[in-house]
């Protein structure tokens, strides 16, 4: 199949879980940046999953729609893939136990309209680059950068749905990221060429198998020895490394902390060293306290919850 080729989408739709899911909330609460809507559609939302051109339309809380241009996803049948994709094996209503919903009913309560929102498992290269391009800025200007980055380095495909065509890009493979130059690159990173420079180093090391996700993965590791081996790279420091584990290893553990992380953990709980000079050590005690807060196997999941809560019903922040 060539570029050219025009990939027609069939349908098929998914039982979600018994609790509510909102996928909305789930593409743009700033953990995937590779997400967009059709402009054709309203409410259809487009990506590229392993390779794969998905389209989804939410029908009500309990099903979507998916349209894609095959029956499978990497070898699995499309609504195994989406099911893990959505972690549907995650129920939600038990990330915050009943001594958090007595010690924090207010909080509790406000949690309520985001109970819908589901971590996504992505793919780790994707994950890494997103997040090394993404310190220090909006998410509005995160989207247009990892944009222009699949539109520079990545291939394109043509769909067609509902009569209509739309163009879309994968995300540039790692081979291609390598070998790019860094000042071409730099125009995708917010114009920062140390940050081009670390990106390309990453992609080198992913392309020669030296960065080995499915290692870093190995749910055998501690959290400490992934993000050991992801600082090893510069570019890549604890928070980012969080990130890496959280939003595509697996390791719902892995509590990555940020300006407004810092900002609801002092506000909503009291954490007076939210409030302080975010040093390395900082960072990790920060994170014990977290979870004498936070189930410590989901923290980093129940986090983001709170972490799109806070950024919607405090700050008033639109999605990503």
């Amino acid at each position: 199949m060539t570029d050219n080729d025009v990939l027609r989408l069939s349908y098929q739709s998914l039982l979600l879980t018994d609790i509510p899911v909102n996928i909305e909330d789930s593409l743009f609460s700033g953990q995937s940046f590779s997400w967009n809507r059709l402009s054709f559609k309203d409410n259809f939302f487009i990506s590229v999953i392993n390779n794969v051109p998905v389209v989804i339309n939410q029908i009500n809380n309990y099903f979507i729609n998916i349209y894609t241009p095959d029956k499978f996803i990497g070898g699995i049948p499309v609504s195994e893939a989406l099911s893990a994709y959505f972690t549907l094996d995650i129920d939600n209503g038990k990330l915050f136990d009943d001594h958090f919903i007595k010690r924090f009913p207010a909080i509790a309560t406000l949690l309520q309209e985001y109970m819908g929102l589901k971590l996504l498992r992505q793919d780790p290269f994707e994950t890494t680059i997103t997040f090394m391009c993404a310190q220090g800025i909006g998410m509005a200007l995160i989207r247009r950068q990892i944009g222009m980055l699949c539109e520079k380095y990545g291939t394109p495909c043509t769909i067609e749905l509902m009569g209509q065509k739309h163009r879309i890009f994968r995300f540039p493979k790692p081979e291609m990221l390598a070998e790019t130059s860094v000042l071409s690159l730099q125009a995708c990173t917010n114009n920062n060429y140390r940050r081009a420079l670390n990106i390309r180093r990453v992609a080198a090391a992913a392309a020669e198998g030296t960065l080995d996700f499915t290692i870093s993965g190995s749910q055998s590791l501690s959290l400490d020895r992934i993000r050991a081996m992801l600082c090893e790279y510069d570019g890549i420091g604890p928070k980012i490394a969080d990130c890496i584990a959280l939003f595509s290893l697996g390791r719902f553990d892995a509590f990555p902390v940020d300006t407004h992380v810092r900002q609801y953990l002092a506000e909503w709980f009291g954490i007076r060293r939210a409030s302080m000079s975010l040093t390395e050590k900082n960072y990790l005690r920060l994170q014990d306290e977290v979870r004498t807060i936070l189930r410590p196997e989901v923290a980093g999941y129940a986090g983001h919850l709170l972490f799109h809560c806070w950024r919607r019903k405090v700050k008033h922040l639109r999605t990503a």
